[in-house]
């Protein structure tokens, strides 16, 4: 018996556990659909709805695994950013299991970044990238008895002489190849009642691709990198259909860091979900220079009802120094787009990027203004390791690397402003977004503290001058 599991506990993050918008751990369970469909025995313990750890104990002792798989949500951008209470959380996990003799395997991009912690933890693996393959080859080897697992490629091992990685894998090509999520594993009640009663609706969520091309200097991609290799429309549209029958959500989350990449898979997919009479109404992220004409239409006739756009600033000078590849005048136009359709424009906003000034920032408060995008999410710059804007801000963080929750939007480096006065400005935006309301008499009390602080802290606008003229 091999038990898969996650180790996210909304219960233990504040801000999510009050959106209320919990999705399954897809990776997870398409992990555990490939490991069934080839002849494992595998269980779930899902840790969405648990109250914590100890919840996890008790699986344990139910179905008493010679494995155990703690296999993270790669699809989920909050795995990106690895709280610290869901590290110490899968932490413990991996001791309660190896306690129990069970052989342990882990994946996700903090398991990458830091493999120390969780073989020093009692995993005997830690599985690389996006994970199912390499996973299946261990499990297979572990079944069969064999103790020698280093010609396995994807994996870092303990060796006499400290970690050993073993040979690079090959990202997966053919992404239809992949059995559909094991959606019987887990209890859908649960996800349904919390939904419904904080939204009035079931949200689920689908994948449709793996990775991105774009190299916007802050984003880290450590799963799936910069490649895009995509589903067929076809296998995505009997998803949908399989969902419609056997989950039967009222909206769906296409996961995918861009969803749509190419305009003529946009439009074969919208074609094929009208022809099987598959249409959910769904939210998806993409990019402004992403939303033609022609792939807006065809998303309003798949059934797009909001499509977040990684906006990040209404500077051009921010922007280019994120290396985003994108132009504020192409915001507009994505936006007005969007809205032509019928399409709900939803914005990423991104606050603290080295250099950013009060002209910056006021230039992103008036681009709302100017927009009125529908939505907004604002979070402040996040150092992800094995990004190019981690490495330049490596020298200013603390002892301090991760968020401990996810509505912490503490600042990790040494930002032109402090934690304090990002999270008055998120505030400002959400009203200005949420109700509408331009309170310009707070705006000129933050310009007035922006003000004092510049006045104040010249070392600090002299190290955003360095960052500028890099």
């Amino acid at each position: 018996m091999i038990l898969l599991a996650h180790s996210f506990f909304l219960a233990l993050d504040e801000k999510q556990n009050e959106k209320m918008k919990p999705y399954s751990p897809l990776s997870t369970l398409i992990a555990a659909a490939l490991l069934r469909e080839n002849g494992h025995e595998v269980a779930l313990f899902d840790a969405t709805f648990a109250d914590d750890v100890t919840r996890f104990d008790l699986a344990l002792d139910r179905f008493n695994p010679s494995a155990v798989v703690l296999m993270e949500d790669n699809f989920n951008f909050l795995t990106k950013m690895c709280t610290t209470v869901r590290r110490e959380a899968a932490l413990a996990m991996i001791r309660a299991a190896a306690a129990r003799g069970c052989k342990v395997a882990v994946n996700g991009p903090d398991v990458s970044d830091n493999p120390c912690l969780y073989l020093g933890a009692g995993a005997d693996a830690v599985v690389l990238g996006e994970g199912e393959m390499a996973l299946l080859e261990l499990t297979n080897a572990w079944q069969r008895g064999d103790t020698d697992i280093g010609a396995i490629p994807g994996l870092m091992v303990p060796g006499p002489k400290g970690i050993v990685t073993t040979s690079p894998r090959r990202a997966m090509q053919d992404l239809d190849a992949l059995p559909p999520p094991a959606w019987d594993l887990i209890d859908a009640a649960p996800y349904r009642a919390a939904w419904t009663q904080a939204h009035g609706e079931f949200s689920w969520n689908i994948a449709t691709s793996r990775g991105c091309p774009y190299s916007c200097n802050w984003c880290a991609k450590p799963t799936f990198g910069r490649r895009y290799n995509a589903r067929s429309p076809e296998n995505v549209a009997r998803e949908m259909l399989r969902l419609k029958q056997e989950v039967a959500p009222d909206h769906l989350w296409f996961v995918d860091d861009i969803f749509g990449l190419d305009v003529d898979w946009v439009c074969a997919f919208a074609d094929e979900v009208h022809r099987i009479g598959a249409v959910i109404p769904f939210t998806m992220q993409s990019r402004v220079n992403l939303m033609t004409e022609r792939a807006v239409a065809a998303l309003a006739q798949a059934g797009a009802r909001e499509v977040w756009l990684g906006i990040e600033s209404g500077s051009q000078l921010i922007l280019d120094l994120m290396d985003k590849g994108t132009t504020v005048d192409s915001a507009r136009t994505a936006t007005r787009t969007l809205q032509a359709h019928g399409i709900k424009a939803c914005w990423f906003i991104q606050l603290g990027y080295p250099s950013e000034s009060w002209d910056d920032l006021l230039a992103t408060r008036d681009l709302i203004r100017e927009e009125k995008p529908d939505q907004i999410g604002v979070s402040v710059a996040y150092p992800l390791p094995g990004t190019e804007f981690h490495d330049r801000v490596r020298a200013q963080l603390g002892r301090q690397r991760n968020w401990k929750d996810t509505g912490e939007l503490a600042m990790l480096f040494q930002g032109t402003y402090d934690t304090a006065f990002y999270r008055a400005v998120r505030d400002l935006l959400h009203a200005e977004v949420d109700s509408g309301r331009h309170d310009d008499r707070s705006w000129q009390a933050l310009s007035d503290k922006a003000g004092a602080h510049r006045s104040q802290s010249p070392s600090l606008l002299a190290a955003a001058g360095a960052y500028v003229g890099r």
